[in-house]
């Protein structure tokens, strides 16, 4: 019998049985189908992270108060005032000759307000900071500007808004945001008035970014925030911008001794601030996302073992049902290899269809998914890895192989007059 003739009579036998063969091949599908979405999930994952720097910045460095370890949160998460920066320490990290590759420095507090417009009000988060926020910090402005080094220096009642506050405030009212005058009031404030603020832009909107609202903030002068808003004299923190990825491990060196300088600090126990490297976060987000990704991964990868188990037992119970047509074409003078190609191609034909059913439902549910999280407003790509396609359906005809083996085996070696007596 040619091969040709072989491959036939296997697509009958597996059409005669078509609850069987679907029931076998249900394994093989979810397995790659598994594989397929759990790869495009992980790709995704990693476009949300670098998505959400993209959006905050790129090369960035955070100066923070207090001493703690790199790699766990800051002293401030945990309740901890810590008020050794101050504003002239961003000052010494402006100066070229003492960080030359920071491209923009700013200072940063911030804390949480009620804003008031006429009528209406909304709570919100407020930014004190300076001119140089933009330099560091990724935006662009819908209307109006932003906070020049006049405002700053001159501790200017103005303010900008982010645009979910300004819907908040004007949407509606057919007034222009800009040249308003708006009053803000923080918990700790003690005039219950709060403080007057001329608006002079409003920032184009930029989403979320690592779960926060970007849009949901305003931005003040640092003076203002930090002597009328807040009643401090500290700094919660300094951003700085690299001018290149080479240059950051430069970069937290020249910030390190300027403010060890600055601190008196002789010894790196006494260290009172903690330097902290935007991509090294990135880094590490994107290893656990590989990590989550490749333990996802190998739990499909155990729905394509237990698929090619399930092809096993079928194709055993296959051999005992057809053991008298076994024995009937062995009589006629099919030679072992024949019987045992013929039932290697029923186990390979039932795990490669189950592979391409696999790929088609593990494309679509990634599809679907990805447009799920993009309604959601995440900035998540549809990520189709071809060689997560390849490597499933490799893996899926490999356990077809590998599982049909030995019920082959077993058909191609019985005695054809005992199979003619089988009943």
């Amino acid at each position: 019998m040619g091969f040709i003739s072989t491959i036939k009579m296997t697509v009958r036998n597996l059409l005669a049985r078509k609850g069987r063969s679907f029931l076998t091949m249900l394994g093989i599908v979810i397995g790659v189908a598994g594989v397929i979405i759990i790869i495009s999930l992980g790709a995704g994952a990693q476009s949300l992270v670098l998505g959400q720097v993209n959006k905050l910045g790129s090369n960035l460095l955070s100066v923070q108060p207090g001493k703690s370890d790199p790699k766990g949160p800051p002293a401030q998460v945990y309740g901890v005032i810590i008020t050794t920066l101050v504003n002239a320490d961003t000052e010494a990290l402006r100066s070229p000759s003492q960080v030359p590759h920071a491209i923009g420095v700013s200072a940063v507090v911030n804390g949480v307000a009620t804003v008031t417009w006429q009528n209406k009000s909304v709570d919100t988060n407020f930014v004190g900071t300076d001119s140089g926020y933009p330099k560091v910090v990724n935006f662009t402005m819908q209307e109006g500007q932003f906070m020049d080094s006049g405002d700053i220096d001159g501790s200017a009642n103005v303010v900008v808004l982010g645009s979910t506050v300004s819907s908040a405030l004007f949407d509606g009212t057919g007034v222009d945001p800009v040249g308003q005058i708006i009053k803000v009031r923080s918990a700790s404030q003690e005039n219950a008035g709060g403080v007057p603020l001329r608006i002079v832009g409003v920032i184009t909107p930029r989403g979320s970014a690592f779960f926060q609202d970007q849009d949901d903030q305003i931005f003040i002068p640092l003076a203002i925030a930090q002597g009328q808003l807040l009643g401090i004299h500290h700094l919660q923190a300094i951003s700085l911008k690299v001018d290149s990825a080479d240059n950051i491990d430069q970069t937290i060196d020249d910030v390190t001794r300027v403010l060890k300088q600055r601190h008196h600090i002789i010894s790196d126990d006494d260290i009172d601030f903690t330097v902290r490297n935007q991509a090294s976060a990135v880094e590490m987000l994107t290893t656990i996302t590989s990590a989550l990704s490749l333990f996802l991964t190998s739990m499909a990868a155990v729905a394509l073992i237990v698929g090619g188990i399930g092809i096993l037992n079928i194709m055993l119970v296959t051999v005992a049902e057809r053991t008298r047509e076994i024995g009937l074409r062995k009589a006629v003078g099919a030679t072992n290899r024949v019987i045992m190609r013929q039932f290697i191609l029923e186990a390979s034909i039932l795990t490669s269809i189950g592979g391409l059913i696999g790929i088609v439902v593990g494309v679509i549910v990634s599809y679907l998914m990805a447009m799920l999280m993009q309604y959601l407003d995440f900035d998540w790509e549809f990520v189709i890895s071809i060689t997560s396609v390849v490597l499933a359906v490799g893996v899926s005809i490999l356990t077809g192989v590998i599982f049909g083996l030995y019920p082959s085996f077993k058909a191609s070696r019985l005695d054809p007059i005992e199979a003619l007596r089988y009943e």
